[in-house]
């Protein structure tokens, strides 16, 4: 085990948005953290995180099969693979006694959930899964709120992620989030985030739960019908808002080279290789004419013991990007959040409202993802593993198996109460049961 005057190690398996997010803790904090390998199947993304991390080109792989036959050679490994491809090499590196950072969400079957979690299990290694929220200086402050006392006993909780409608088309429309079958469906690969917040504000157990949700507007029957196939070519390529030259050839006049640009191309983006990605890839798609099938918005109830209730909505139509927006109703007053920094509680009894400044703290990283939790998540595991205190990690493997359990019960159109059951067993008999 690492000590605390010791740089924590890992290896990388999956060099893409997410893997380089998390991978950039050890460019900020080298003194903390060390990447010794990765593993990526695209050359340039492998190769680019071999320069900017000083990897030995014997220690980069384009599988991380190819990487076993050493053992362990760091203390853990971030994987950021497509989301189906997670269980076979969070399980491969457990057996090895790697610790895990494993991106959301943890795996999109039950069996894989489980497979997962009991090899962590067996091998006595930390599972973390990312759902980087529970790091947020906000939702650290509604929890804080809530165990105090602050609302009295919680009797209802309203929470909303307003996705955003040009980021709903990149990434579940045309990009690789877009199908059940390649992916997920969309309340676990985008929302399993927001079911976890729900599960750690309310505490207890989730007794029923049900769900609407569809695919009411990004479909071929909602397609104009002057628009082409391709953005590239549309008479309507100027006003309609999901317009893929507007949407990525706009940043790219204006010099952007991040997400979203990045995952139109391996290499550095600019006008030339956007404008080709646009005309001949799957981001310049008619965002009626893609082969989509994930909802794009669902309703989820809850119901918790002692008669409590909770209700969560994804929308794809919004303008805001992910700022999620939350109520939660007690019996002595109210605490109500809809952006990142800061929260509101409206005491009862006082008739006062108070507001809690949340700024987050984030200078001298460039970890700003969902409003610093991105830094947070990583610094609390990277300390968990340097010291050896696992209780730095807000959520491991039985949780998150059934958090995800929550995510994969409700089916779209469906309204029918599932009970639901925390922890061991009878976790693993309510997967078997209803997935």
């Amino acid at each position: 085990m690492s000590t605390t005057t010791t740089a924590a190690s890992c290896v990388v398996v999956g060099a893409g948005h997410r893997g380089g997010v998390y991978s950039s803790y050890a460019l900020d904090f080298p003194g903390k953290l060390k990447v010794v390998a990765v593993c990526e199947p695209r050359d340039i993304p492998r190769s680019t995180m071999q320069s900017k991390h000083n990897i030995a080109a014997s220690r980069c792989f384009e599988s991380w099969k190819d990487i076993l036959h050493l053992g362990k050679i760091a203390d853990f490994v971030i994987i950021t693979t497509q989301d189906q491809l997670h269980m076979a090499p969070a399980v491969a590196f457990a057996n090895l006694g790697y610790h895990i950072l494993l991106e959301k969400p943890m795996a999109v079957t039950a069996d894989d959930c489980i497979a997962i979690a009991g090899a962590c299990d067996e091998h006595n290694v930390l599972l973390c899964v990312c759902h980087v929220l529970r790091y947020s200086p906000v939702n650290k402050k509604i929890k804080e709120l809530i165990s105090s006392g602050a609302i009295g006993d919680i009797i209802s909780l309203t929470h909303k992620e307003p996705v955003g409608y040009w980021h709903f088309s990149h990434s579940f429309v045309r990009g690789n989030w877009a199908t059940e079958k390649t992916s997920a469906p969309a309340l676990l690969a985008k929302s399993c985030h927001d079911l976890d917040l729900i599960r750690y504000w309310m505490s207890g157990e989730c007794t029923a739960i049900s769900s609407f949700g569809s695919l009411a507007h990004f479909s071929p029957k909602k397609k104009p019908p002057t628009a082409a196939d391709r953005c590239s070519s549309c008479p309507l390529q100027d006003t309609c808002p999901y317009s893929a030259t507007t949407i990525y050839l706009k940043a790219a006049r204006q010099g952007a080279t991040g997400w979203p640009l990045s995952a139109l191309v391996d290499s550095t983006p600019d006008i030339e290789n956007i404008g080709e990605a646009i005309r001949t890839g799957p981001y310049g798609r008619c965002v009626y004419a893609c082969e989509n099938d994930v909802v794009d918005n669902q309703v989820v109830s809850m119901e918790f013991d002692h008669e409590r209730t909770a209700t969560f909505s994804m929308i794809a139509f919004t303008e805001k990007l992910c700022v999620r927006q939350t109520q939660i109703h007690g019996s002595l007053g109210e605490i109500t959040c809809d952006n990142e920094k800061s929260v509101t509680l409206f005491d009862f009894k006082a008739g006062t409202r108070t507001v809690f400044d949340c700024t987050p703290d984030i200078k001298g990283t460039r970890m700003g993802g969902h409003g610093g939790s991105d830094f947070y998540l990583m610094d609390a595991f990277v300390q968990a593993i340097r010291t050896g205190d696992h209780s730095l990690v807000r959520i491991a493997g039985t949780h998150a198996t059934l958090v995800h359990c929550l995510c994969l019960t409700p089916k779209r159109q469906e309204s029918r109460a599932l009970w639901c059951s925390e922890g061991g067993q009878n976790t693993r008999n309510l997967l078997h049961e209803f997935i």
